[in-house]
């Protein structure tokens, strides 16, 4: 079942602005969103269905972060740092979800200053998220080495 790990909480002017603007696209199940290590494109609002988000550990090894579903925003700080997508997203089931391109999502911003606290936010909850999820990886035994993963995420 999906979480609410990154699930934003837009007002209804900003949701409506980003709807203005994105394309809906399907996925079917097992379908790559992204990829880590791929230029980040866009984000993704999850409309409908589950999507497994990873990290690669290794060649065979991936360490599941969450599984987001319907609202979550995915590819959001890698879209306004410009970096690469840092995880792999794929569906876990039939996913459809809103696009935007990193371009088109700057530029809302640009125009409509009022929505930029509302992303702040939104990438303090997310990031308030992760802290949390490190915390609980790190108190199991046989948790990947933090050194692992602190080199992945920087």
């Amino acid at each position: 079942m999906a979480s609410d790990f990154m699930r934003p909480r837009l007002s209804h002017d900003f949701e409506q602005a980003l709807r203005a603007v994105m394309t809906r696209r399907v996925f079917p199940t097992g379908a790559t969103i992204y990829e880590h290590g791929n230029t980040a494109e866009g984000i993704y609002l999850l409309e409908t269905g589950a999507v497994r988000v990873s990290l690669p550990l290794s060649d065979t090894q991936t360490q599941l972060l969450e599984v987001a579903g319907a609202g979550a925003i995915l590819g959001l700080s890698e879209s306004l740092s410009g970096e690469h997508y840092r995880v792999t997203a794929e569906a876990e089931e039939t996913t459809t979800a809103s696009f935007i391109t990193s371009k088109e999502f700057v530029e809302l911003l640009e125009t409509r200053h009022d929505f930029c606290i509302q992303v702040v936010r939104m990438l303090s909850e997310n990031l308030h998220g992760l802290y949390h999820r490190f915390r609980s990886v790190s108190a199991h035994p046989g948790r990947p080495r933090r050194r692992v993963l602190d080199e992945e995420l920087n």
